[in-house]
């Protein structure tokens, strides 16, 4: 049976560290402890079998705004994983279950969807405006990607069909 932690990242031992970073590498065939550090501080939803790491979500605090409405204090969700011999069980959505739960005091949740299918069936939707990031010479158009939005409790109603910005950060513009 899949046990589930929830763990601030200041918190996660040197083994764990390491096991998400093999889990991430192998799940996208890429090395991510770059991207991982450079994300920064936020929640980790941990899904193990036993003793080993089997599916991750995380999320990190964002600041999405849709045109004409405040800004949403947004839990934006990164690095969704399940190790390639445990997929198609069960893992990511009980780790996303469980991750739905834990942001309920957030505006919003939101992720950038690599596959809809898991999201959806789990209750997010696309966001069908269009979007971009606000820098620091203003808004600059993101026409290429996606993304998909939970509503939580602290939900204000929203236009999915209005513009969406989310704010600047080092990373890619959505991921």
């Amino acid at each position: 049976m899949l046990r589930i932690e929830v763990v601030d990242s200041d918190e996660l031992g040197s083994g764990d560290r390491a096991a998400l970073i093999d889990l991430c590498r192998r799940a996208y065939g890429e090395d991510l402890e770059a991207y991982l550090r450079d994300v920064g501080s936020g929640t980790h939803v941990m899904g193990y079998l036993g003793d080993r790491l089997v599916s991750h979500a995380m999320w990190v605090t964002r600041w999405l705004e849709p045109e004409g409405g405040p800004l949403l204090r947004t839990a934006y969700v990164e690095l969704v994983a399940t190790a390639p011999e445990e997929q198609q069980k069960g893992h990511a959505s009980a780790v996303m279950r469980r991750l739905a739960e834990a942001i309920g005091d957030f505006d919003l949740g939101a992720l950038s969807p690599k596959t809809a299918g898991i999201y959806e069936r789990l209750g997010w939707v696309f966001w069908r405006g269009p979007l971009s990031i606000r820098g620091p010479e203003g808004l600059v158009p993101t026409p290429d990607e996606e993304i998909m939005i939970l509503h939580l409790p602290r939900t204000p109603p929203l236009d999915t069909n209005a513009p969406l910005s989310a704010e600047w950060r080092k990373l890619e513009e959505w991921w």
